[in-house]
């Protein structure tokens, strides 16, 4: 007899069932409903992300397939109509609640991993955003330019254990400033962002409130020089000043920054911008340098998980299947960071996803992915006795 219930149900067990439908009760999303419950709903849109379902067709056909393995996910399959109007009508928040819920899980499992090289104990945090392109005449609502349609999804990324700590879905037309200034830093952090984010009045808040940034500095950028550091010979860095930006100074907010100017032999001579006074030159460049692995997030995000295409096209629906990617993208990320074995996030996805509805311990299949499973021992015949 086989011990281990499906991969996929030993996921769910991420997410537990009382603690969901807590969620359910706070978000009201199961008000007016009838006989199709939350859970069922969850666990398909999580199939099409981690099985890579294309349509709603094939997540119900997908599911209805594996009918006789669905009874452990606590769950019946749903009719493609019935799964329709649920992602359409029901509160996309209660999927940004889970998502923050697994999110706690995850960062218990980050405690004691440092980022290397830095030795500098402040959180370190990458801020950048990503369009999603759309077919302006399907989403009518969410209008970019004349001939096209876009979303925007702003994430926030730790860099102890890599994980996306806050996400923002807004229209493709909203500025990644104005998304970047709704968040609140804890004084000490580090973040990163590059010059899609400049605003003069914001790196003075966020020195007022003890933050600090690396970012580039614009080309016609009106600055003065206020001091200038000595700068070792025969070393890339050009030059290290301190200075102050005019437009503040003309709105009577002084406020000293610095300026470090280094000669990479790939990019050329490059600017950073920045109000830590006391890291080394070589330092801030490496920062700024981490700030890619925000970029391999956005690329991980839409190369191994369902958001460049859509299953449903009203606004609710959208928001839903994006929430939904982020949380598979953490239960990768949890898998990875459990994991004994050295797994590419990519390669993770793709072998999860071939055994998704497999009977095989879980932890073990993570661990050693290409040893076969132990055979189990054949139950003993029983011998009746003659009469």
């Amino acid at each position: 007899m086989n011990r281990f219930c499906s991969i996929f149900s030993q996921l769910l067990q991420l997410f537990p069932r009382l603690e969901f439908q807590e969620l359910v009760r706070e978000t009201k999303a199961e008000r007016h409903a009838r006989g199709f419950a939350c859970w069922t709903q969850f666990v398909s849109m999580l199939f099409c992300q981690l099985g890579r379902a294309q349509s709603l067709r094939e997540i119900c056909g997908g599911l209805a397939s594996c009918e006789g393995k669905l009874s452990h996910l606590g769950m019946r399959v749903p009719k493609r109509s019935t799964l329709a109007y649920a992602n359409e009508h029901r509160p996309w928040e209660l999927y940004e609640q889970v998502f923050y819920r697994l999110l706690d899980r995850c960062r218990t499992l980050t405690v004691g991993r440092r980022r290397k090289p830095f030795r500098f104990k402040n959180p370190l945090v990458s801020l950048d955003a990503s369009v999603i392109d759309l077919c302006a005449s399907v989403f009518d609502w969410a209008r970019f330019r004349r001939t096209k349609g876009a979303v925007k999804l702003h994430l926030l990324l730790d860099h102890d254990g890599y994980l996306p700590n806050f996400a923002l879905i807004t229209e493709g037309a909203v500025s990644d400033l104005t998304a970047g200034r709704k968040l609140h830093f804890e004084p000490g952090t580090i973040v990163v962002f590059d010059r899609g984010y400049t605003d003069y009045d914001w790196y003075a808040d966020l020195t007022q409130q003890g933050v600090f940034f690396v970012t580039r500095l614009k080309d016609n950028a009106n600055y003065g020089v206020v001091k200038q550091r000595p700068v070792p010979e025969g070393s890339p860095l050009v030059s290290d000043q301190i200075i102050h930006l005019y437009g503040l100074l003309h709105k009577g907010r002084p406020c000293r920054f610095r300026l470090v100017e280094i000669d990479d032999p790939v990019q050329g001579r490059l600017q950073f911008l920045t109000n830590l006074f006391k890291l080394v030159p070589a330092t801030i460049a490496a920062i700024y340098k981490e700030r890619w692995q925000i970029e391999l997030m956005f690329k991980a995000l839409k190369q191994n998980l369902k958001i460049k295409t859509f299953v449903g096209t009203r606004p609710n629906a959208l928001k839903s299947q994006i929430w939904t990617a982020l949380i598979a993208m953490l239960i990768l990320r949890y898998l990875q960071l459990k994991s004994g074995f050295d797994w590419s996030l990519s390669n993770l996805a793709a072998l999860l996803r071939m055994n998704l509805f497999v009977h095989r311990d879980l932890w073990a299949w993570l661990n050693e992915p290409f040893k076969s499973p132990p055979e189990l021992p054949e139950a003993a015949q029983a011998v009746l006795p003659f009469a």
